[in-house]
């Protein structure tokens, strides 16, 4: 539990923004707050995108393109991707990061994880908002999370988290992970290497640290603002590339746009005090793309195939993955 707790701790500004794939400006309509989305349901099987193509000199990666938010309970099964991992030599895992603190060790961080979400010195959403931004924050509170009480002393940054949550929950749309499952799955099944380029990030002193958070003060007004605004104007968008992703619609996935509230939630991680004292939290974004794109180089000189899955943000990133390996004379083919 306390090991978990830490690991929270050390990787929620790169894991918050999961859910916050944004609509491109023209996507955006009209003020929905007091109606409720419909559930999206796709029946039927759906691929999903076709694959990215890298190559070089006959070696090539296959990279998948994973998508949050999906529609729940979608069957999705891709014969490309069946028919590619069974002619494979390896699978490149997403990349990620972890901290680990021992049983023991984590015992002590016991009397610093009550409270560890809540706003320092008992403030409520109410004292740190903006009064227009805590306004609209009252009526999708009371749609998506009823009488919670207890959200309101939380920090902006994880009450938006869980309203961004129960909202897509509400629209009939689901984190996704059950595609990542079924290709792990089938990895497995077919005994495939699997290559993970996880980063370590070194807790040295997690008790000074839990101390740092709780007491650092987070700029996450920003992040909290957006994400009213997603739910207020962009479930029907959502649900629209959620659809295009299932149906592989190329053309109607790279109008996407990434940004927006990924990049203010991240931001409001990033710039913290207690982030920025710690070099090896600071650079871990940099560091997770450098570790998957050595192993990709590896994985492209040693196999005739191998297959990767990567967030479909960093794949149409201009300055993101596939970007990168393209600048180092890889070839690289969209999906038709």
């Amino acid at each position: 539990m306390p090991g978990r707790i830490v690991s929270f701790l050390c990787l929620c500004f790169l894991v918050m923004p999961a859910w916050s794939q944004t609509a491109p400006p023209d996507a955006i309509g009209a003020d929905t707050a007091d109606v409720a989305p419909e559930p999206i349901h796709i029946v039927g099987q759906r691929p999903g995108p076709g694959l990215w193509k890298v190559s070089k000199g006959g070696h090539v990666l296959w990279v998948f393109g994973s998508y949050a938010p999906l529609p729940k309970k979608m069957e999705w099964r891709s014969q490309q991707v069946e028919t590619i991992l069974a002619e494979s030599q390896e699978y490149l895992s997403p990349p990620s990061a972890s901290a680990q603190v021992g049983f023991f060790r984590g015992l002590t961080l016991l009397p610093y994880v009550i409270g560890l979400k809540n706003n320092p010195d008992g403030a409520t959403l109410h004292d740190v908002l903006p009064a227009d931004v805590y306004a609209r924050w009252l009526p999708l509170k009371a749609k998506y999370l009823g009488d919670d009480s207890g959200i309101e002393r939380e920090r902006p940054i994880f009450a938006a988290d869980e309203l961004y949550r129960k909202g897509l929950d509400a629209a009939g749309l689901s984190s996704g992970q059950e595609v990542q499952k079924a290709i792990e799955k089938m990895v497995k099944d077919k005994h495939i290497k699997t290559t993970t380029s996880a980063i370590a990030l070194q807790v040295d002193d997690p008790v000074a640290m839990m101390k740092d958070f709780k007491r650092s003060p987070l700029d996450d007004g920003a992040c909290f603002a957006k994400t009213l605004e997603r739910l207020e104007t962009d479930i029907d968008a959502m649900r629209v590339r959620a659809a295009a992703w299932a149906k592989g619609d190329l053309a109607g996935i790279e109008k996407l746009s990434f940004a927006d509230r990924e990049a203010a939630c991240r931001s409001a991680m990033n710039d913290a005090t207690f982030i920025k004292g710690r070099a090896d939290f600071a650079s871990a974004a940099e560091r997770m793309q450098q570790a998957w794109l050595a192993a990709a180089e590896n994985a492209l000189a040693t196999n005739d195939s191998t297959f990767a899955v990567l967030p479909l943000r960093l794949i149409l990133d201009p300055a993101g993955y596939i970007t990168a390996l393209q600048a180092q004379g890889y070839a690289v083919d969209k999906p038709e």
